[in-house]
């Protein structure tokens, strides 16, 4: 299926795009990340297990057990904090 995959912040810049459209057989986010994760570079760096990474689906935020249909939209950000 092809989802489209957006990335903000310090994720954007360690992997070099803000966003892409991907083909993917991940049932679910978690299996998208280590998909991402597995072209190694920015994208390991950036997605690893044990960084703090939130995401949406379809601009809710989501957990990464949601499962992905047709032309889903995921998008991978840092945590933020303000003051």
């Amino acid at each position: 299926m092809k989802v489209h995959v957006k990335y903000f912040a310090s994720i954007r810049e360690a992997v070099g795009s803000g966003a892409e459209s991907l083909e993917t057989n991940a049932p679910t986010i978690a299996a998208l990340r280590d998909e991402l994760i597995a072209r190694s570079g920015g994208y390991a760096e950036s997605l690893a297990r044990g960084r703090a990474v939130r995401v949406a689906l379809n601009q809710t935020l989501a957990d990464e057990s949601a499962v992905l249909a047709e032309g889903a939209e995921v998008a991978f950000f840092p945590p933020v904090t303000g003051g």
